[in-house]
């Protein structure tokens, strides 16, 4: 097989080279002025983020899981709460629950999109329960209408893990804007990476803004910087990631739709097969981050698609409530996302994937297919 025939699962390099001038610039400016965290740069991304998202506020913070550990705690969420987190997801977003001291309580998903539904929300509600993470997996919305509405009558208050959802949207609204705050992780593989870990809380609410921007700098008060109100953390995001997304940020939109005509292609290839990917819901335009298909016979499949040249992965092979630090927090079975586990596969996904290329995986899925469902008919 030659290079040109293997189809990587990611390949961040032509991102990088788009905005290789940019960054050089950023770099030079930020060697002459030693503004090496927060500051003018840094300021520049959050209003840039901001306004991409719909809000009034972002805060850029260290990583993904900070910002969802401490819009929690922004939120005055903590011991004696608990938080309903779909069981469908990556473990930092249980993990921010147990990290802001509240107790996670686990919902099971839609067995065609994945993601969190009403039913299910109120499935898991109980007297204790004072939030949701809502998560938009895959670059995928979640019924922000539907689950909305469970919320506000539980008294519930709804944060957005859109993690994956970077540019998502529900009905002409952005991810993020479609709850009290959004989360954002800008690790180098997401449809907007930095260069190392990043992340940001946004909300159009000035408390949480306020409470956040205090939270991530050890708790100091605004204007005060020798007094510290409450205990934060370090969680300032470095100036060089900042200029890294300000330039990034300028090609995202193109980017999405270049992930979103990926995804038609694979939606076709698969269409009335053994094998689909995961359904779009009604009403969002997704940002496409993983392409996840549901298939019979994953590993078999993944190895015949090895062998044809096509890189897979899994997204997530174990359930976060089969986890061995949160297995004490499921109190029941959640048998949509356990099956689940079993069966998603992720294909290649990334903007600058050539015709060739997605043609290539297209040929190659098609043919696994047939093979494992011959396979497994034997």
């Amino acid at each position: 097989m030659t290079a040109a025939a293997h189809v990587p699962f990611v390949d961040l390099g032509p991102m990088t080279r788009e905005v290789r001038g940019d960054v050089d610039g950023a770099w030079t400016s930020l060697l002459a002025n030693s503004e090496f965290i927060d500051g003018a740069a840094v300021e520049r991304f959050e209003q840039a983020w901001a306004d991409f998202c719909g809000v009034e506020h972002a805060v850029g913070v260290g990583n993904g899981t900070d910002a969802l550990t401490l819009t929690l705690r922004a939120l005055d969420i903590g011991p004696g709460d608990e938080v309903v987190v779909p069981a469908n997801t990556f473990v930092a977003t249980v993990e921010a629950v147990v990290l802001a001291g509240a107790t996670p309580r686990f919902a099971d998903v839609h067995p065609d999109t994945l993601l969190i539904t009403p039913d299910t929300l109120l499935a898991a509600v109980t007297h204790r329960t004072a939030a949701v993470v809502v998560v938009h997996m895959y670059g995928q919305t979640a019924d922000m209408d539907a689950v909305g509405r469970v919320a506000r009558a539980a008294g519930l208050a709804v944060v957005e893990d859109a993690a994956q959802a970077h540019g998502a949207s529900w009905r002409g609204q952005r991810a993020g804007s479609l709850g009290l705050a959004g989360c954002f992780s800008f690790y180098p593989s997401k449809n907007l990476g930095a260069f190392g870990d990043a992340g940001a809380g946004v909300t159009s609410d000035p408390t949480i803004d306020r409470k956040l921007r205090s939270l991530r700098n050890h708790g100091r008060q605004p204007g005060r910087p020798h007094l510290h109100g409450v205990v934060g953390t370090n969680s300032r995001m470095d100036t060089i990631q900042a200029a890294v997304l300000t330039a990034k940020l300028r090609h995202l939109e193109r980017w999405n739709a270049a992930r979103r005509n990926v995804m038609a292609r694979y939606r076709l290839a698969t269409a009335g097969g053994p094998g689909g990917m995961v359904a779009q819901p009604a009403g969002a335009v997704p940002a496409p981050h993983l392409a996840v298909a549901l298939v019979p016979n994953r590993d078999a499949l993944r190895s015949d698609l090895a062998r044809r040249g096509v890189d897979t992965a899994v997204h997530y092979p174990v359930p976060c409530h089969r986890q061995e630090p949160f297995r004490r927090y499921a109190d029941g079975p959640l048998p949509v996302a356990e099956a689940a586990a079993d069966h998603v596969v992720s294909l290649p996904l990334f903007p600058h994937m050539t015709e060739a290329q997605v043609g290539r995986v297209c040929d190659a899925l098609h043919n696994a297919l047939a093979e494992v469902v011959i396979g497994i008919a034997r």
